[in-house]
């Protein structure tokens, strides 16, 4: 994790960027009153008496402000005279397409509102939705926004259970819902798994969005189509106005137990702190950017960064809803081009593939709309960062690689790009108005160079409110680690450069332990990549007698690079040790055609331990492709590179 390159802002973007310097000084001189001067960005019916309400470790942020989230998102800008502005580019995998201005957003947001208080939502009902990235998405949550009634979206690729424990723990009246979308050229079922997942539930009434066209079962009496019941609502309607700490949306995720945590966000404070980081981040100019969040509603990424923060800021961007793949490889690409993509903002699994796919793919388009590029979901490594930079922005184009998780609701850590110098790989340092620190086992924060605990040592205003209906569980999981210096823990682990930059290194769970060293995952994975054989790498603990962990590595091999069998191994296993150190050379090393990936681009890491343990395979519906597990088990022979 040593970086010596830097890449300054250009001096274009650094002359006209959002935010500069002096938000850091501003921040440090009275956190809480900078914090407040972002909140009035948005529009309140009535201001706040409290900006800050700090119980440990519960917070209230804006308590007494009353605003509604979807006037914020959507009605003020049609106010303000941009009616007539383009809100979403929404691009079908088909090819098929819909422009949708913050006017239409508005009728389509209030005809959605409407509909769901005839089907007897209320303020506090939650409401549940199940659909592919098509605009019905985001009117669907806004509208619940709107009546102040907690959405919780639920990623269309989870199984019928996941959705069901979903629904039961919410317990929610409405599930909204589509017959289907389309995935890989193919249509995509997603009624049959709703309505198992529904039955015998609190479940009142199914809303059922046609997008496929495809017969689904149907229950009279519970289900309605959405073009039924939606589309001959009025255009108008009256929002209410709820208080900052009206809940806003429940977000399942996983830990360390079966039973995913529902991760409670409110109001106020999560759309300051949503609508701030993506002005300051990706430097906005609503007037002529062209925004892509390349990721999926389902995911808090879609939350934050597609619906919330980027209407908050009347950004006009670009939702797609199929994979970068179909129908050709350079699909992404094609999108950039087509709608002059100025900004564009995706995971590092992703940037990997397309590396793997070969760099004539993306030269085969026109990129030169690009100014700013993001990087989100799991650490960047250098090689990635730099492939980015140099293919897709032209060598021109800032990288701002970002770190947050659901439950922080907003950006933390990340570069501004008119500030920083960029540092390939690294997430940098914490954002204005944010305190985050790596610590020892004692708390005691490292010095540079030193490794250990990512921590947040002050309440944010976008941070989790809880875990929905287990406050015991919310304060044990977060708090409880040091609990003794008041510190949220991430769960991740970092460390500190000589310069004091933050550099992620994984969740701690995916830190090896090998005689007794600890050994990050990512560490090795970004080593095993920056060897010229390689496109992508996942790596994994298995338990050995002798060393306690044994490193095993999944290895992707670029186009024209030959399996050599053991002395590729060798090879590899060299070219690790060079890179961090004997310790970390893998005990196994396999190549395989793919790895396993859920339709987010996410690396299951689960199911390869599964493998390296010879254990039997745990839940792979969330796949993308389950049959990659069967190519990647029949490799598990030929593993080889032992001492």
């Amino acid at each position: 994790m040593r970086e010596n390159r830097r890449f300054a802002p250009p001096a274009a973007l650094a002359g006209a960027a959002n935010v500069t310097g002096d938000a850091y000084a501003a921040a440090s001189a009275d956190r809480i009153a900078f914090w407040e001067e972002q909140a009035r960005r948005l529009d309140w019916e009535r201001p706040w008496t409290t900006a800050l309400d700090w119980r440990p470790p519960f917070a209230r942020w804006f308590s007494g402000g009353r605003l509604n989230v979807a006037v914020n998102a959507v009605d003020r800008h049609v106010a303000a005279g941009h009616g007539d502005q383009v809100a979403l580019h929404w691009e079908g995998e088909p090819g098929d397409t819909r422009t949708i201005t913050y006017a239409r957003l508005q009728d389509e947001v209030c005809k959605a509102a409407n509909a769901l208080s005839e089907l007897g939502v209320r303020a506090g009902d939650r409401v549940m939705i199940y659909l592919p990235m098509i605009p019905e998405a985001v009117f669907s949550m806004l509208a619940c926004a709107r009546l102040g009634a907690p959405h919780s979206v639920v990623f269309g690729g989870f199984s019928a259970e996941a959705l069901r424990n979903r629904v039961e723990d919410a317990r929610a009246r409405l599930l909204i819902t589509a017959d289907g979308g389309f995935r890989r050229g193919r249509p995509n079922d997603l009624k049959t798994a709703a309505d198992e997942a529904v039955a015998g539930t609190g479940v009142e009434k199914v809303l059922v969005v046609r997008r496929t066209g495809a017969e689904v079962p149907f229950t009279a009496g519970r289900d309605v189509w959405w073009q039924d019941v939606v589309d001959r609502q009025s255009t108008t309607h009256v929002p209410e106005y709820f208080d900052a700490e009206q809940p806003l949306f429940i977000l399942y995720t996983s830990g360390t137990t079966a039973k995913p945590k529902g991760i409670l966000h409110t109001s106020g404070g999560y759309l300051t702190q949503a609508a701030y980081t993506h002005h300051a981040v990706f430097d906005l100019k609503p007037d002529t950017d062209v925004y892509w969040c390349a990721a999926d509603v389902g995911w808090v990424t879609g939350h934050s960064y597609i619906v919330y923060g980027p209407l908050a800021n009347r950004a006009t961007q670009v939702m797609y809803e199929g994979t970068p793949d179909t129908p050709h490889r350079g699909r992404f690409w094609e999108i950039v081009q087509k709608y002059g993509v100025s900004i564009l903002y995706t995971a590092p699994t992703t940037i990997r593939t397309f590396m793997k796919w070969g760099d004539d793919v993306p030269a085969g388009f026109d990129l030169s709309s690009l100014r700013l590029l993001g990087s989100v979901g799991e650490p960047i490594n250098p090689e990635a960062w730099i492939w980015y930079r140099e293919h897709i922005g032209g060598g021109r184009v800032p990288v701002v690689d970002t770190w947050w998780q659901t439950e922080t609701g907003a950006i933390m850590i990340s570069p501004l790009p008119g500030v920083t110098a960029c540092k390939p790989g690294s997430a940098q340092a914490a954002l204005p108005g944010i305190a985050a620190d790596v610590v020892d086992d004692s708390g005691t924060p490292v010095p540079p160079g030193g490794g250990g605990y990512l921590v947040l040592t002050e309440p944010w205003p976008g941070m989790l409110r809880g875990i929905w209906g287990d406050p015991g569980r919310y304060a044990d999981t977060y708090w409880s680690r040091f609990a003794d210096q008041g510190y949220y823990f991430a769960g991740d682990g970092a460390k500190k450069d000589e310069d004091g930059d933050v550099w992620l290194l994984g969740r701690v769970d995916d830190v090896m332990n090998v005689s007794g060293h600890r050994i990050s995952t990512t560490e090795v994975e970004s080593a095993l990549v920056s060897a010229p054989q390689v496109a992508e790498a996942a790596v994994v603990g298995a338990t050995d007698p002798t060393t306690g962990q044994g490193i095993v590595a999944f290895v992707i091999l670029r186009g024209g690079a030959a399996d050599k069998g053991a002395v590729l191994a060798a090879e590899l296993r060299e070219h690790v040790a060079r890179e961090i150190g004997p310790i970390a050379k893998p005990r196994q090393i396999l190549v395989v055609p793919e790895l396993p990936k859920t339709r987010s681009g996410k690396i299951m890491r689960r199911l390869l331990r599964d493998v390296a343990e010879n254990r039997s395979l745990g839940d792979v519906t969330t796949l993308q492709d389950s049959s990659v597990m069967d190519l990647i088990s029949a490799r598990l022979p030929s593993a080889s590179g032992e001492d």
